[in-house]
Order: structure tokens, then C-alpha cells, then sequence
């Protein structure tokens, strides 16, 4: 079903979220993306082995399934009724449902020990072997090939492990299975390897690389390299990990990262797809925020949506109609690389991040093949791994690999706030005794105190400066800082955006000796302190935000109306 038969009727096609099964998809009543467009390419851009990079949750996934499905003897030609591919009539009769297909995902490869990720990954290719069991009994095959069949899938019940090869064994596994099937069928097999890095990512932070390295140098150059029985591989991942590490002697390699003009429309959204989409479910008033949140992707010359989050928010809307945009992303990884960006920066670089944040460009030079050993050895490669990974992007390229980088959206600009006020937190945490006298200035009225070490805080922080962004957006940056450094205050019950009286305090405190504190904090307009402050006052005092306390019996109330600008405040005070 594509989503146009979907129209018109009472149950709108439902959104695919998670979704990465293409069957499921097109015989279970989901929207669909027509993508299949990426077979056409991929057979007259012919690559013995391609690789596809891409940030995560950009549709690799489901394209690999796909794939499958298109080439793979099991396939349903029915599937791909109405969808771009089935236009091609001369390939469909030549390519689709003709070849036997290996497809395999690493994404789940965690563990932390190597005997640990060998086991799963022992798992995931036995998984995938057993799934030809028809070769045991294949009249084409000798005794020995029987053999050979039989250590891909044999099991362990003694142990936890499902599958249990031998290093040797699996080393050779995917080679052995290609050779197997080519010679029951008598036809080249593809294989597909989605999420080809994450071993490696996994391997890195747990401290066994060099032997997960080892390992999967042996199995890909085995398979990948002068295999007659490959018709062709296609890779997925994060990251072009450098062709001495992984990809040893391989002259037959392609490799489409972000940066390359080829397939740049196939992996996440366009424009028109997301205009269509929205449409489609009577949601086109929302178009320019969903453009300013999950837009501005630069892959190749496409502008690219991430498809995880428009997917994700259009869901979100139809449940809650009025809801604000977030960021999904976020959840999807634990944005390490961002808080190990932050360590290593020095002033310099940090000042290059508020440009960033601010909307700007940095000119950068961007190393796109790299080892995991290497990320983290110098600050430029980490401009490098943020690029290919999606957290910046290109807005120009300039000679040599030198690109305009820029924060693609408000989400990954949130993500990048979020995560520089928890560093900056940790960072204020290790003077405890200058941070809790922060904090009782509060308790004591002296705004004079207040005002010269929270200036004394921007200074050291990563801010937001003052143009590009909302007058809202700047204030809640301010704001986050502040609460956070209320916060470490364990003996203060701190709350922020709290209702009372007629409004939503931006921090109320109860310090548990009866004193109640109210701040609000707001953003001076051109360095205008007084007027700023003068507001906040007023609406500490229009909106009763002191009602909330009271009632809590606090018997003294400090108030605060706090201005900030760039990395400057000015404290005014009143107390109740």
C-alpha cells in the first residue's frame, strides 16, 4: 500500500515509527517514503563494495531491508507495485528476486569484553547461516561443505552463546556462506552489512579495539576482497572508518559519506517529502517549525530532514496537537562525543562554539577517514567526527576538504545547550566553597555578591551571544545556568518554572530556614540592564509569584530580578 491509496479514507496510513522492516511497512497500512530510487543508482553507479555513511536514524536501516527484499530470492515483487523502481522495467527483470542475499546487522554488537562481542557476533552470523538451513541437504554440496555449514551454526547448550564458532571459523564465516550458496544456486550472492562500526565504537570504550580491529579486518578483507562469489556488498555506518584499518587491499571500495553528491536524497527526507507528508495528515501549519527544528542537513547538494524526528513529532501531533518540537535525537545516543569536544576545548574553541550556537560558520578542515584511536587525539579530528556524524554540516566547501561548518537545526543547537550546561555544571562542582557562597548571597540579600560571581560564571561558560537567536531562547540559556547553580545546593528545595499566583516563577527556592527566594531572569535587549531588571521585578510582583512560598510558611522572601547580557548581569533586590 503506498501512502496514496491511503487517502481519503477513515484510517489514515500509520507512521513507521521504529519501523525498519520494508515489508511490514508496505503490507501493514504504514507511510512510505518511496527510497527504492537508491536501487536504480546503485546499479549503474556499479561498486563491487559500497559503503553508505550516515548520522544515525537517517533511514539506513530500512533501505537495507530494502535492498534485501528487491534482490533477495524470498522478495515480494508486489512490494514495489507503484514505487519508483517498478518504472524500471529492464532492471526489475534483470535484478529483482535473482540472487540470494545475506543480511546482516551489527548494531546490537555490545559487549564489555571481546570474548563477549565475538560471541554476538558469532550470534548474528549463525543467526543469519541457519537461515539457509536447506544447505545441509543440498545434493550440490560435498561432505566437507556439509561440515563447513555445520560449524556456522552450531550451538552451544552448555553456554549462554546461541552459536559457537571458533575465531578462525568466524573469521571465514561470511566468506564460507557466500561460496556455499553460490555454489547451491550457481549465482553470485549479495551481502549486506548494516551498522558495519558499531563493533568498532563499542570495542573503543570498553578497551579491546585493537583485537575487535584484528577481527574485523579478517572477516571483511576475507569476504569483500577477490570473492567470485560476490555480486556486490553494500555497508553501512557512522563513520568511514580508514581503509588500513578495516578495509586492508580493497581497490574495488566505494564509499558515499555526507559529503558525496551521489545518493544524497535517499537516506532521510527532502523538502517535498516532508510537505507531502504533512499534508497528507492535515498538519502544513506546521511545516516552518518542523523546517526549523529538523531541517538543514547538507548531504551532498540535498537539504535533509532526519526522518526519526519528523516521523517522531508528526506522531506526537496527532495525540497532542498543540505540542511544541523536541529533540528526539537525543535520545537515541548519549551524545558522548559532544561532552569529550567540551573537555578538550581550549578558549579558542570555545569561542568557536558560541559562534556555532550563535548561527555562524567555522571554517574547518574535515579528515573523513579516521580510526577510532584517533578521534579524540586532537580537537580537529573531533571537528571531523561531529561533521560525519551529523552533529554539524556543511554550508560551503572551500579548497582542499575545508568546509563551512555549521549547527544544522534547533534540535542539535538544544542538544549542544543541554549538554553545555551540564558540563558547566561539573565544571563549578569542583570549587564547592566559591559555589555555595554563590548560593548564600541569595539567602542574604546581597545582590552585589550575586551579580559579581554570576558574571564571573558566564566568563568561564560557552554562551549564547546575540544575534540569530530569540529573545526566549536566550533567557532560558541564562535561566538553565542559574538553576544549575542553585541547584547543587542539597539542602535547598529548588524548583524551576513552579506555578504560583497568577504566573510560572522561573526559580522558586525553599532553603529549609524558613527563607523563600524568588528569582526572575531576563535577557537585556542591547546591554539595557535597568529596563530588564525593572521587568522582572514588576512581574515577580504583578503575578504574586511570593504566593507559593507564603503558603509554605516561609516568613522571609527574597526577591531577585536578574538581567543578562552576553556574559554580563546586574542583580536588582527586594526583599518581601
Amino acid at each position: 500500500m503506498t501512502d496514496k491509496e491511503g487517502r481519503g479514507t477513515n484510517f489514515p496510513l500509520k507512521l513507521p515509527v521504529g519501523i525498519e522492516n520494508f515489508e511490514e511497512i508496505r503490507t501493514k497500512g504504514f507511510y512510505y517514503i518511496d527510497k527504492t530510487g537508491l536501487i536504480r543508482e546503485l546499479l549503474h553507479n556499479w561498486g563491487k563494495v559500497n559503503l553508505f555513511t550516515r548520522p544515525r536514524r537517517f533511514g539506513k536501516s530500512l533501505n537495507m531491508n530494502m535492498l534485501k527484499v528487491f534482490f533477495g530470492y524470498e522478495g515480494d515483487s508486489t512490494l514495489f507495485n507503484g514505487l519508483e523502481i517498478a518504472e524500471e522495467k529492464e532492471l526489475c527483470r534483470e535484478y529483482m528476486g535473482k540472487f540470494p542475499v545475506i543480511s546482516i546487522s551489527l548494531k546490537d554488537i555490545d559487549s564489555g569484553t571481546f570474548e563477549g562481542a565475538r560471541a554476538a557476533m558469532s550470534s548474528v552470523i549463525g543467526k543469519e547461516a541457519l537461515k539457509f538451513w536447506f544447505l545441509m541437504d543440498s545434493d550440490l554440496l560435498n561432505e566437507g561443505e556439509k561440515t563447513q555449514y555445520g560449524q556456522l551454526i552450531k550451538n552451544d547448550v552448555d553456554s549462554q552463546q546461541k552459536f559457537d564458532m571458533s575465531e578462525e571459523v568466524l573469521k571465514d564465516s561470511l566468506l564460507t556462506l557466500t561460496q556455499l550458496l553460490y555454489k547451491h544456486y550457481g549465482q553470485e550472492v549479495i551481502l549486506l552489512i548494516d551498522e558495519y562500526d558499531v563493533p568498532l565504537d563499542k570495542a573503543h570504550r570498553a578497551g579491546y579495539y585493537e583485537e575487535m580491529v584484528s577481527l574485523m579486518r579478517n572477516l571483511s578483507s576475507r569476504v569483500l576482497k577477490g570473492n567470485d562469489c560476490l555480486q556486490f556488498a553494500v555497508l553501512t555506518g557512522c563513520l568511514r572508518i580508514a581503509k588500513e584499518s578495516i578495509f586492508t587491499g580493497l581497490n574495488n571500495f566505494k564509499v558515499y559519506s555526507v559529503a558525496n553528491v551521489w545518493f544524497d536524497e535517499y537516506f532521510g527526507f527532502s523538502d517535498d517529502e516532508v510537505k507531502t507528508m504533512l499534508e497528507y495528515y492535515g498538519l502544513s501549519n506546521v511545516y516552518a517549525a518542523i523546517k526549523e527544528w529538523y531541517n538543514g542537513y547538507r548531504i551532498g547538494n540535498a537539504d535533509i530532514y532526519c526522518p526519526w524526528d519528523v516521523i517522531n513529532y508528526i506522531d506526537l501531533l496527532r495525540a497532542e496537537p498543540s505540542a511544541e518540537p523536541k529533540a528526539f535525537w537525543i535520545n537515541t545516543s548519549s551524545n558522548d562525543i559532544i561532552r569529550r569536544f567540551l573537555r578538550m576545548a581550549k578558549q579558542s574553541t570555545r569561542r568557536e562554539i558560541e559562534r556555532l550556537i550563535n548561527g555562524e560558520n567555522i571554517a574547518k578542515k574535515v579528515k573523513e577517514e579516521l580510526t577510532y584511536r584517533d578521534l579524540y587525539k586532537s580537537i580537529e579530528n573531533v571537528w571531523s567526527v561531529l561533521f560525519t556524524t551529523g552533529y554539524l554540516t556543511s554550508r560551503g566547501k572551500a579548497a582542499g576538504n575545508v568546509y563551512q561548518l555549521a549547527i544544522p537545526n534547533q534540535e542539535i543547537r538544544q542538544i549542544f545547550v543541554e549538554q553545555i550546561q551540564e558540563w558547566f555544571q561539573e565544571e563549578m562542582q569542583k570549587d564547592k566553597i566559591k559555589l555555595d557562597a554563590f548560593c548564600e548571597a541569595f539567602a542574604c540579600g546581597d545582590a552585589e555578591a550575586i551579580e559579581n560571581q554570576f558574571t564571573a560564571y558566564l566568563k568561564k561558560t560557552i554562551s549564547i551571544r546575540d544575534t540569530a537567536v530569540r529573545k526566549e531562547k536566550k533567557e532560558n540559556f541564562f535561566h538553565g545556568i542559574l538553576l544549575g547553580l542553585m541547584s547543587s545546593r542539597e539542602d535547598w528545595d529548588v524548583s524551576s518554572n513552579a506555578e504560583s499566583g497568577t504566573g510560572y516563577s522561573d526559580i522558586l527556592v525553599e532553603t529549609g530556614d524558613e527563607i523563600g527566594i524568588v528569582v526572575e531572569v531576563k535577557y537585556a535587549e542591547n546591554g539595557d540592564f535597568d529596563t530588564a531588571c525593572r521587568k522582572a521585578m514588576k512581574q515577580i510582583e504583578d503575578d504574586g509569584y511570593v504566593t507559593a512560598l507564603r503558603q509554605e510558611g516561609m516568613e522571609t522572601i527574597h526577591k531577585y530580578g536578574i538581567a543578562c547580557y552576553k556574559k554580563t548581569c546586574k542583580a536588582v533586590y527586594e526583599k518581601e
